[in-house]
């Protein structure tokens, strides 16, 4: 057997050994719900709330132990009888308002929701401001074809 012929096969072994491994995406453990009403209230709920470990990921979509801690957690506080509000307030006070993927209106996330809108409106202004110099600098220029300088 060639050389060439050995490598392809090796490559082809590895590539399917990969293929046979586990996916973190299967690591997502498999809740059993009462019906379509708790799933869809489980599913909405998670999808707001954000993993602590993973930061760019909702708890509905990480696959980190410490999200399928508190997907638990939410299902059992559903389970026992708690609003939305009430589990978003729990976990809130446990974690802090970094949970949240939509942090609430509060004086301490001010900065964080007018920031932007701050930083936008000041950049204008700037904009405008310096489109206005250039503009009346070329009009107060002379112009090279003006006779009298």
């Amino acid at each position: 057997m060639s050389s060439s012929v050995r490598l392809l096969l090796a490559w082809s072994l590895l590539l399917l050994l990969l293929q046979l491994a586990p996916s973190p995406a299967l690591a997502i453990d498999v809740i059993e719900f009462q019906n379509t009403a708790e799933e869809q209230r489980f599913r909405e709920l998670t999808a707001e709330l954000r993993c602590l470990v993973c930061q760019n990921q909702s708890l509905d979509d990480s696959s980190a132990p410490l999200a399928q801690d508190l997907r638990n957690e939410v299902l059992e506080l559903m389970r026992a009888g708690r609003s939305n509000e009430g589990i978003r307030e729990y976990l809130v006070a446990r974690y802090g308002d970094f949970v949240l993927y939509r942090p609430r209106f509060t004086v301490a996330t001010l900065l964080l929701w007018l920031g932007p809108i701050v930083l936008l409106l000041g950049g204008l202004i700037l904009v405008f401001r310096s489109l206005r110099r250039m503009q009346t600098s070329t009009t107060n220029q002379p112009s090279k074809t003006d006779p009298n300088p």
